[in-house]
């Protein structure tokens, strides 16, 4: 037997609320990120993923005191990424209570902080982010075809996505958090062939994220080399449940913690 498929709910929390895709009827529960994070324990998520998309300097306190709540009383892993640029941020969130860290523009700027982080707080802690897209006309050839972009995916870091992943895990992070910029969004289905051309090129788990718009979408990733699936809007607004994804899942004939 293998190791079980995960399914990811993803919060992006702003000031200490959830954001993008708040069930609008029941501010007070879907804006607060502990209310959620417990609903989406209790309904068999297997991790959590905050995004801290202030994540200014004035933010972090916020965001720190959010995943002590959290840590407090949800018992699955927990991935906080957004703004980690140091050893020492990534120290008070494991304190605080994550399990895991998510890098993404400050790894770009300094590759080295990803062997640094490694080294300091085991792979196991490390995710690299990388925001993918389709290179656009006009853009700057790579190799596979995908570039990394930074600032909500509207500007080209200049490196090719695929390449970026290997190196990454050539780095010491314990996986990649691929993002398709494309699909974000779209509810039409994960980029398949960004997870295939990266699961070429990488060993590590590799969580597919961007697209996801019903429960059909889901097998196919996974057949494409996702470990873990991440969704965000379409668990908030209610529109699939945990449940039925993993029961799809399980029913396309991969292992999956029902």
């Amino acid at each position: 037997m293998g190791v079980a498929v995960r399914v990811i709910p993803c919060l992006d929390v702003d000031n200490g609320r959830v954001v993008k895709g708040v069930n609008f009827e029941n501010l007070r529960d879907a804006g607060d990120p502990v209310e959620l994070a417990k609903r989406y324990d209790s309904e068999g998520a297997d991790e959590l993923t905050f995004l801290d998309v202030t994540a200014s300097r004035d933010g972090r306190g916020t965001m720190l005191e959010v995943v002590r709540r959290t840590a407090d009383q949800v018992f699955i892993p927990l991935t906080v990424g957004g703004g980690i640029r140091s050893e020492e941020d990534v120290d008070q969130l494991l304190r605080a209570g994550a399990d895991k860290v998510s890098v993404n523009t400050s790894a770009i700027a300094r590759p080295e902080l990803l062997s640094e982080l490694s080294r300091r707080f085991g792979a196991q802690c490390i995710v690299l982010s990388v925001d993918a897209r389709r290179v656009p006309a006009g853009g700057t050839a790579q190799p596979s075809g995908f570039e990394v972009t930074t600032h909500g995916g509207s500007v080209s870091a200049g490196l090719d996505a695929v390449e970026w992943a290997r190196r990454g895990q050539e780095l010491g992070v314990g996986e990649i958090l691929l993002n398709s910029m494309d699909g974000d969004g779209t509810k039409e289905g994960f980029d398949l062939e960004l997870l295939e051309k990266v699961r070429a090129a990488v060993s590590i788990p590799i969580i597919a994220s961007g697209g996801a718009g019903k429960v059909e979408d889901f097998p196919p990733a996974i057949r494409a080399g996702a470990n873990a699936v991440l969704a965000a809007t379409i668990f908030h607004f209610r529109e699939v449940s945990i449940r039925d994804v993993k029961t799809a899942i399980a029913q396309a004939g991969f292992e999956v913690r029902l």
